[in-house]
């Protein structure tokens, strides 16, 4: 992965060092639990903990004669140990190291990710008081609907964004495990004992039941679990490259000094953040598929998920990281235009307070279909004509026989938008 989109504390969580030390690890502490319950010498623990270490150099060596990374570098740990080193490994598989690793790698990822959520969960909610009453056209199909506050807006992303918190500390709890139960996950030449021991010490849970593997529908939740973050996000984003555009221009990335937007047309504005955001959602969710292929293995083991997991699963911890950061950063200096949004509510010359009049004509007994019929054809007429809506219904004699002036008067008040809009905030706990 191109290592600009990559943050140093996460690009650490997946460097092939840091794996490497959580497999060492793991590795010694077996050798600490069989040693607790006698089944190696404590004096042999000791020299192996003393001296357990491992070569990237002697490790890529030996991988070009056997071709399994595991087992490189095992046995580039086995050298620098000594004759102890021939009590490492006893009745336990490579996977059973690689896979309680990784759950320690996805482990510590998660926890960075959860605080980047959290961190914009809180942001989000403080836009979401502070725009409250910010009112702005509501669009659906790209045309303009019913009013809402920029507030709102927030206070819909923030809950979505809670949901995510949910997700992932879900996903996390499933990939919380760890398995140290041998070649096919029987403990035939291990004691269910050490699995316990190395698990508990290290902070994860055994699972119960395993093959040579753990199972790879755990890492395929995971995996959708950040496609799905990176979509809400792709959602967010896009939204706000929507509001950028010329013809709406209602929010606006900062532009930080020096920033060029074009190398060709010096006035562009480009939400290239937003921009980016999109486009590296799209790359999550191939590697979720790629995940999800990876459920079905054959029989008790096989190595077909190796290099997908390899390749994908830093990946995309390192690309959720990177969007959450800068989508953060986005958010805390986002320029908003509450002039522009007025604005904006009022290019339609009052036809979003179309359905507020059928209604209001509907109670006073005019049929649906008498009631549509008329406000329809006010509404086309105001529209074609650019005229005001509420000028066309005060003179229109059908509406008359409904409505008084003083009734239409009072339907035309923006604020009955969003008469309801303290119930939705404390029922969403956002007051």
């Amino acid at each position: 992965m191109n290592r600009r989109y990559m943050l140093p504390e996460m690009a650490k969580i997946f460097s092939e060092e840091n794996h490497f030390q959580l497999m060492l690890d793991v590795s010694i502490t077996v050798c600490e639990a069989m040693a607790d319950i006698g089944q190696m010498p404590k004096a042999v623990y000791e020299d192996i903990k003393a001296k357990a270490a491992y070569d990237l150099d002697r490790i890529d060596e030996i991988e070009a004669i056997c071709h399994n990374t595991v087992v490189a570098f095992l046995n580039s740990v086995a050298e620098s140990i000594g004759p102890s080193g021939d009590y490492l490994y006893r009745g336990i598989s490579a996977m059973d190291i690689k896979d309680t690793a990784l759950s320690l790698q996805i482990r510590k990822a998660s926890d960075l990710l959860l605080a980047k959520l959290t961190h914009l969960r809180a942001l989000l909610a403080e836009m979401t008081k502070k725009y409250k009453d910010t009112l702005m056209i509501g669009r659906t199909h790209a045309t303009h609907a019913e009013p809402i506050t920029f507030g709102w807006k927030m206070a819909l992303w923030t809950k979505e964004i809670d949901r995510s918190i949910v997700r992932l500390n879900n996903a996390r709890n499933v990939m919380a495990v760890g398995k140290l139960s041998g070649a096919v996950g029987t403990f035939s030449n291990i004691d269910p004992r050490v699995e316990t021991f190395v698990c508990r010490r290290l902070g994860l849970y055994p699972a119960y039941v395993t093959n040579q593997m753990l199972q790879r529908d755990r890492h395929a939740e995971f995996m959708t679990t950040l496609a799905i973050i990176g979509g809400s996000l792709e959602k967010f984003a896009l939204d706000l490259r929507i509001l950028q555009s010329t013809d709406v221009q209602e929010v606006e990335e900062n532009m930080s000094a020096g920033q060029t937007h074009s190398a060709v047309m010096p006035h562009k504005r480009n939400p290239v953040i937003s921009e980016r955001i999109c486009g590296m959602s799209r790359i999550l969710r191939g590697n979720a598929m790629a995940a999800l292929e990876d459920i079905a293995i054959w029989n008790e083991r096989d190595a077909s998920h190796n290099v997908p997991e390899d390749m994908l699963i830093g990946d995309s911890c390192c690309l959720l990281d990177y969007m959450l950061y800068h989508f953060t950063q986005t958010m805390e200096n986002l320029i908003v235009y509450p002039e522009n949004m007025r604005r904006n509510i009022d290019e339609t010359v009052g036809l979003i307070f179309s359905q507020r009049v059928m209604i209001r004509m509907m109670d006073k007994g005019a049929s649906w279909n008498t009631a549509y019929e008329i406000i329809h054809r006010n509404a086309t007429e105001a529209w074609n004509q650019h005229i005001d809506f509420q000028f066309l219904l005060l003179e229109d004699e059908e509406v008359a026989k409904y409505l008084a002036k003083d009734e239409l008067m009072e339907i035309f008040d923006l604020n009955n938008f969003v008469r309801n809009i303290d119930f939705v905030f404390h029922r969403a706990g956002l007051d």
